[in-house]
């Protein structure tokens, strides 16, 4: 179903400041949850699920919480008033993510529940009052060069990856086009995934955000094959900035291991070396310690992909020099 727009209200907004006082904004990760309008009523329990599941992760995490429209009761805005957009939630949205530092070392998460639309020119995400584009979502996170997750679990979704991809970032969309525009089940998936001990799927105690969203896509086929109907969702995911992201289909374990026309890096790795909640190992590094690991991570996954290219000799020679500065990140002076 495609859900068209609640009446207009004003929204309610939370922070939870869990992260130390001292802790510089900018190097502290940020958890923005979008709870949208809900449609039909019977989808409310359905979204509230999903908020509460990802308002606890991210308290597992400290990181600071921001919550936008947690089911404030309806209130219409004024058409007369200059600054009515100030009081829905399309407004205090816009006003969350421009006041947002533009740079620093801590993590931007932006996570959407509800319903979307596509006329097809412009995908928009549903909330109580105005809806946001996808055109106007990338516009407000335009300035941000901080690494930046933006999860839409909506119908109609797909066009946010195509307008947010870009460097340092990971974008994931529950369908893989604006016409996908049935009520998406992904959302209830990936928040089941949170904590669920079968997405770990690497076994190493910390669910990565790659692994959230194979649990979630394998969960969401898996409904489909049982309930005998045709899939009408197909989640994408893109941390490689070229905005035409990839199925789960495509990926074998936590390896993507079909190939590109154009040859450019296969989406994943990015996403497989993010956590939200980080194991003991990660909590004790700084923000510009957890950054360097990322970037050496990142180098390691291209050599090994490189490997078949070099001289055996070569190879391990680069390795151990990466894995040396690895190990400096957790023991520094090692």
């Amino acid at each position: 179903m495609v859900c068209a727009p609640s009446t207009q209200s004003i929204p309610s907004i939370s922070s939870i400041q869990s992260t130390p006082a001292e802790l510089p904004i900018s190097a502290a990760t940020q958890v923005i949850l979008v709870r949208g309008a809900n449609g039909e009523p019977e989808f409310a329990p359905k979204f509230d699920a999903q908020l509460e599941a990802w308002k606890k992760v991210a308290a597992t995490a400290g990181a600071q919480t921001t919550v936008i429209h947690e089911g404030s009761p309806a209130a219409a805005a004024d058409p007369k008033d200059t600054k009515a957009d100030e009081k829905t939630a399309h407004g205090t949205l816009k006003k969350a993510l421009t006041a947002l530092p533009p740079e620093g070392p801590g993590e931007i998460w932006i996570v959407m529940m509800g319903h979307g639309t596509w006329d097809g020119k412009e995908a928009r995400f549903n909330l109580e009052g105005p809806d946001v584009s996808a055109t106007e979502l990338a516009e407000w996170l335009k300035p941000v060069r901080r690494p930046l997750v933006v999860i839409n679990t909506a119908s109609c979704s797909a066009p946010f990856l195509n307008a947010l991809a870009g460097a340092d970032r990971i974008v994931i969309t529950a369908v893989r086009s604006g016409s996908e525009k049935n009520y998406t089940r992904f959302g209830e998936y990936l928040a089941a995934s949170l904590t669920d001990p079968a997405a770990d799927y690497d076994q190493d105690k910390q669910w990565s955000l790659l692994e959230w969203f194979l649990s979630a896509a394998a969960r969401t086929a898996e409904f489909y094959k049982t309930e005998g109907r045709i899939a009408t969702e197909h989640a994408l995911i893109d941390d490689n900035g070229d905005g035409k992201g990839t199925p789960a289909e495509w990926f074998q374990g936590l390896r993507a291991v079909k190939k590109t026309r154009d040859a450019m890096p296969l989406d994943g790795a990015a996403a497989q070396r993010l956590w939200l909640v980080p194991d003991d190992g990660a909590r004790r590094l700084t923000p510009d310690q957890l950054a360097e690991r990322g970037r050496l991570e990142t180098e390691i996954a291209a050599l090994r992909a490189r490997k078949s290219s070099l001289k055996e000799d070569d190879y391990y020679q680069l390795l151990e020099t990466l894995m040396r500065r690895l190990a400096a990140v957790y023991e520094p002076g090692s």
